[in-house]
């Protein structure tokens, strides 16, 4: 289990790596695909950075923390981190639907990896528990 989690880690890290890339950049992105999905839209927003650092590079750090947890084979910990990370996924989600009206494909995607991380860590320390015999 834990190996599969540092996987979507690592595929986390790439998916934030080229989320940071549109918001460094100012050419027209790969994913400007149409009115409702275009990364650079959502990347370059004001809520695409917190106290002047990068969501992204957030995501990068994340993602680094969580690998590092599940390598550590500390369970209850990664659920916790994975737990809160997908709390501010949610809210980044909810701007892109509510108020920006535009999603960025490596958003979702990190979504996607985050909700995953979250369910399997939570399935590692419900398995890692041990029931008392009678």
């Amino acid at each position: 289990m834990r190996y599969l989690i540092a996987f979507l880690a690592v595929a986390g890290i790439v998916v934030s790596a080229l989320a940071l890339q549109v918001h460094y950049s100012t050419d027209t992105e790969p994913c400007d695909i149409n009115a409702k999905w275009d990364c650079g839209i959502v990347n370059h927003s004001p809520f695409a950075e917190v106290l002047h650092i990068p969501v992204a590079a957030i995501g990068i750090a994340g993602y680094l923390l969580l690998g590092g947890l599940a390598l550590a084979r500390r369970r209850r910990t990664l659920f916790v981190f994975a737990l809160g990370a997908l709390g501010f996924s949610l809210y980044l989600t909810y701007v892109e639907k509510y108020v920006l009206q535009v999603y960025c494909l490596y958003c979702v995607a990190s979504f996607g990896i985050i909700v995953s991380i979250t369910l399997l860590s939570l399935v590692w320390v419900i398995k890692g528990q041990r029931i008392p015999s009678a």
